[in-house]
């Protein structure tokens, strides 16, 4: 466990954030507030007039920008503020306000990109001619140009907008559903009857006894087999929803319509599945070992959360796992290292639990301030490697605000996770290489084999579904919870092998992922992992060449595509390489374990 507190007034201020840094008084926040009001007010009144100079479409950019940057700097503290202590009313009330404003801005700038849309080509050009800093502005207005062969008339778009409600509700009533009325019943579990929940589901997973793992898992499908017939039909018409509105927009698929956006190649999407695929075998003999080292007659799909090793004794309070965490990210270099030192010295970092934080952990910021961490650090391996996780974000954005203008500084959610996953595999190679316990080395490896298991293979299955599925209503075949079931079970089996019993009830599984609802997105999971699991072992083997090109990765922010970026990096993701090189590093690290296995 971590050091206990139970107020804030206990811990040390070195423990806490320091949010004075982005106001010393709250009467500047204040002052930025109505600020972003007057902004908007002036925004309003170029609309209908961006076509018409290029003064006046400069100015409006101009405006829109200067008014964004300072809306994320009011939203960032009070929210900030209010996570400290979520009881508090004080800054409940600011983070309202925020929120009312953000909602307010939109409404105010809203015509900003339909407007941008309907300016010809040669105009914009004309006008880069007239206005030289109009060219600042031109990769951001080439981003919302690329929409154009997919807009509608303002009639068309204006039906589109009022479908929202109803486009919502698939996602809205599995919502509804899984979060409020199913009930998973009890089981006995060493003569206790037990509530099942999602955590207790979980948490039982986990129990040395097999027998206790079947009762919980069979009686947890049993809910959602029990809703089978509804859930399918909510999942079809999500999926019917992402069909309509790729074919309404002239997308050739839904698949294409998703990835659009990022600008991201069908080839990557494709490529995941087929390299993963083509390199299963690891994957299956990581089953195998499981069955083995769990000492089971047979492995079933209800035995892939329990821990291998018994965790291993590591009692870490934050400042060790601090310290060992800038030994294990020394690769990365000077600038970073400086950087880490500058967090952990100027109070970047919120560390200790207190009663009424807000859970979990998070970096986030507001441009033109660094940026913050929320964590809630117990003294163990896990809390270490999320401590290592969100600073990967945090150094990021913190890179990419010093080397980007605002326009250009925020990174998208393609690559979003490849900065704290670097670190976590930095911080993995540098625990495992300093490591004699051959009992610790042992619990890291399997830490680690199951992350890339949950975090790779299972995201790619994920991904892989929801192409079939939609491909199926997209050719005009029907989508029935049979038809459902039997493409799961078959994925199930592909990704895990002959190795492990594939329980019946794990063909419903797909009734119980709210992914599902926000289509082909979960590949991103998989292809930031993948990305950085490559990157990683290029850092650790290149060295110095590898270092620079991922540094100049993270202080590109949003300047160009992600690809574009990755690639800089030295990671080519329409190629099949760097997730073949991630997937060496997987079946290493089988390998390792095997042998480690043995030797007991």
């Amino acid at each position: 466990m971590g050091t206990k507190y139970q107020h804030r007034n206990e811990i040390e201020e070195q423990y806490k954030w320091n949010l004075l840094d982005l106001y010393k008084e709250e009467s500047e926040w204040e002052q930025d507030f109505q600020k972003v009001d007057q902004l908007g007010q002036s925004i309003v009144k170029f609309k209908g007039k961006l076509a018409q100079t290029s003064q006046a479409l400069l100015e409006c950019l101009a405006l829109d920008e200067q008014a964004s940057l300072i809306l994320e700097k009011v939203y960032v503290y009070a929210a900030l503020n209010k996570d400290e202590d979520t009881r508090n009313s004080k800054y409940q009330g600011l983070t309202d306000r925020a929120s009312s404003l953000s909602v307010k801005s939109s409404g105010a700038t809203s015509f900003i990109v339909p407007e941008i849309l309907t300016i010809p080509n040669e105009t914009l050009e004309r006008f880069y001619q007239e206005e030289p800093k109009l060219q600042f502005y031109k990769k951001y207005l080439d981003r919302i140009l690329r929409k154009k062969e997919h807009i509608l008339s303002a009639e068309q778009e204006e039906i589109l907008a009022q479908t929202g409600e109803m486009a919502s509700a698939p996602r809205t009533i599995f919502g509804m559903i899984d979060n409020a009325d199913m009930q998973y019943g009890t089981i006995v579990v060493d003569g206790k009857e037990i509530k099942l929940t999602k955590g207790s589901y979980f948490e039982l997973l986990e129990n040395p006894d097999q027998k206790v793992r079947q009762e919980a898992f069979k009686t947890f499908y049993k809910s959602y087999i029990g809703q089978k017939n509804t859930i399918g039909a909510t999942l079809n018409a999500s999926i019917k929803k992402d069909v309509f509105f790729a074919r309404i927009r002239k997308y050739p698929s839904a698949l294409e319509a998703s990835l659009f956006g990022d600008n991201i190649s069908v080839d990557v999407y494709n490529n995941l599945i087929a390299t993963a695929r083509a390199n299963l075998a690891p994957m299956y003999e990581y089953i195998q070992l499981r069955k083995e080292m769990l000492g089971v007659d047979e492995l079933h799909m209800y035995d892939l959360f329990t821990p291998l090793v018994g965790e291993a004794k590591m009692n870490i309070p934050y400042e060790e796992a601090y310290a060992t965490m800038k030994k294990g990210l020394a690769p990365l270099g000077e600038e970073y290292r400086a950087l880490l030192e500058e967090a952990h010295q100027n109070r970047w970092i919120d560390v200790y639990e207190t009663e009424g934080k807000r859970s979990g952990a998070y970096a986030w910021g507001a441009y033109g301030t660094h940026p913050y961490v929320l964590l809630n650090h117990q003294d163990n391996l896990n809390s270490m490697f999320t401590l290592a996780h969100e600073v990967g974000h945090m150094l990021h954005s913190a890179l990419s605000d010093a080397n980007q203008p605002y326009l250009y500084a925020q990174y998208t959610i393609f690559v979003a996770e490849v900065a704290s996953t670097v670190n976590e595999a930095l911080l993995m190679q540098h625990l495992l290489k300093n490591t004699t316990d051959k009992k610790v080395k042992m619990y890291l490896i399997t830490y680690f084999l199951d992350q890339f298991r949950t975090t790779f293979f299972r995201q790619t299955q994920f991904a892989e579904f929801e192409k079939v599925t939609h491909e199926m209503v997209e050719r005009g075949d029907s989508l029935t919870v049979d038809s459902l079931s039997e493409v799961y079970l078959d994925l199930n089996k592909a990704y895990y092998g002959d190795g492990i019993i594939h329980d019946e009830e794990i063909a419903y599984e797909w009734s119980r992922i709210p992914h599902f609802y926000n289509a082909f997105y979960v590949y991103k999971y998989a292809t930031g992992f993948a990305a950085a699991i490559a990157l990683s072992k290029a850092i650790l083997e290149e060295g110095q060449p590898a270092v620079e090109r991922y540094l100049e990765f993270l202080k590109s922010g949003g300047s160009d595509y992600s690809l574009e970026l990755l690639k800089k990096a030295g990671v080519d993701m329409t190629t099949p390489k760097p997730i073949e090189d991630a997937l060496k590093v997987f079946a290493e690290y089988v390998q390792e374990l095997k042998k480690l296995h043995q030797e007991e």
